[in-house]
């Protein structure tokens, strides 16, 4: 059943072109994220000793970041349902172009404290929280319903193809000042003290690019199913009351809100593990910490392209699509158990890829059953509900292991959330609610009963 309203001739050459250029900025984001994580590692804390402060750094970093974008979303998902999608996207673009560009002066003339910068910090994530929900409400109005697993899988390969570039690129960047010096040229970057301040200002060239092609593309927004004036706080309520009606969406939701609070954390487990845990291995065969932690991203990146050219090329499974969820997300589970478990630089890689391989396929499919449940007019409202809902638990089990990475060892931290994630997802696959999360007609069914007795009880 398609909700879509009428989409351009040419919508999924404009989809196309819509992805690749905010697939720059976001390989300029992943830039930067790397580049910072580096810098946190290697500048501001790099002694042993200073382990907790550098894992508290870390966390205070991915939490400002999730925690903004999580509390912004329902305002952000009203706000694409009542605004032009296109102008919405063209100004996030602006403003994090503006502080990408500011985080990068400010850390080379003035060189602030860390935690100066974790405002900056915030209001990128606060900026992409709106930027997401104009962005993912967008391309269903572009590309027919048969088209949507391939647009998906594209929109995951976006995310895999930045995390596969930009650790090589980033720690070359970082290390652009030193080279510099050893060669006595050019003369204005050898005075840098690094070059994490260039992977900003590459960041903030990456966001103009995706703006400036903004500018010249045609995005219809759905005009809103009533003309009736509603609140921002009604509106709000609409997101929250169209998932809770449908018991099935809140089943394979909550199975996210798990996967979230398992994997959250695991771009702190990353640094930490390659940092503490294998160390010894890394050393040995001659790598820096920041090659070891470079190979095991790009790894995990790696794993996601090839997961997302399968997703993109096969169209993912035209029924029963939430096998396409649990079952990948078992084997995610699987992956980062391992990679808890593993000593082993190349295990621990291995791990990794397979980590990441799932993610695409899992996502995918999810996106692709609610695209297809949700009409494009509420999907503002009820998208960014839904993030809400299932990312909430990520800030929580950061801040959670953060605490406990301090007093318990981090292997085995991970390896027991990543069992938990397997039983769960075990388990949800004989879930009766659950199976029926593609079945439009009994959905709205218990919509509409659910919807008479909130009625009766007024």
């Amino acid at each position: 059943m398609s909700h879509a309203a009428d989409r351009p001739a040419n919508g999924f050459r404009t989809f196309v072109t819509l992805w690749g250029s905010q697939a720059v900025s976001v390989l300029g984001s992943a830039l930067s994220a790397f580049a910072f994580n580096i810098y946190l590692a290697q500048t501001v804390f790099p002694l042993e000793s200073q382990k907790p402060q550098l894992a508290l750094a870390l966390s205070a970093t991915a939490l400002a970041l999730t925690l903004t974008a999580m509390l912004g979303a329902p305002l952000a998902g009203v706000w694409a349902d009542r605004h032009d999608r296109r102008k919405t996207m063209l100004g996030c673009d602006l403003l994090s172009a503006a502080a990408a560009l500011s985080t990068g002066l400010l850390m080379l003339y003035l060189r602030p404290s860390f935690w100066a910068l974790i405002p900056l910090v915030a209001l990128t994530g606060l900026v992409g929280s709106f930027h997401v929900s104009a962005f993912d409400t967008s391309y269903a109005t572009l590309v027919s319903p048969a088209q949507l697993p391939r647009a998906n899988g594209m929109m995951q390969t976006i995310q895999s193809l930045s995390g596969l570039a930009s650790p090589a690129v980033a720690a070359l960047i970082v290390a652009l000042p030193a080279l510099a010096r050893q060669h006595h040229e050019p003369s204005w970057l050898s005075g840098w003290q690094s070059g994490v301040p260039l992977a900003f200002l590459l960041d903030a060239f990456s966001f103009l690019f995706a703006a400036a092609v903004l500018t010249r593309l045609s995005i219809p927004s759905p005009q809103p199913e009533t003309t009736a004036q509603r609140s921002l706080l009604a509106d709000v309520g609409f997101g929250w009351r169209y998932i809770l009606d449908r018991r099935p969406l809140l089943w394979l939701l909550l199975t996210f809100a798990l996967a979230n609070f398992v994997s959250g954390p695991l771009g702190v487990f990353e640094t930490l593990l390659t940092k503490y845990q294998l160390a010894p291995d890394w050393t040995t065969r001659g790598y820096s910490f920041a090659t070891a932690l470079a190979l095991l991203t790009t790894l995990i990146s790696v794993g996601g392209v090839v997961g997302g050219v399968v997703i993109s090329t096969w169209g993912g499974l035209k029924r029963r699509r939430v096998l396409g969820v649990l079952l990948p997300m078992i084997v995610m589970g699987a992956g980062q158990f391992l990679f808890g478990a593993s000593h082993q630089l190349y295990l621990s890689g291995a791990a990794l890829l397979l980590f990441g391989l799932t993610s695409p396929v899992l996502n995918a499919h999810s996106q692709s059953i609610w695209q297809g449940q949700v009409p494009p007019a509420l999907q503002g409202r009820v998208f960014s509900v839904r993030r809400l809902i299932a990312q909430f638990t990520g800030p929580l089990s950061i801040a959670l292991t953060s605490i406990a990475a301090v007093a318990l060892p981090v292997g085995p931290l991970v390896m027991g959330l990543a069992g938990l994630l397997i039983v769960f997802c075990t388990v949800q696959l004989f879930n009766p609610v659950l199976r029926r999360v593609e079945d439009q007609a009994a959905l709205e069914a218990e919509a509409a009963r659910r919807g008479g007795q909130r009625a009766v009880a007024k």
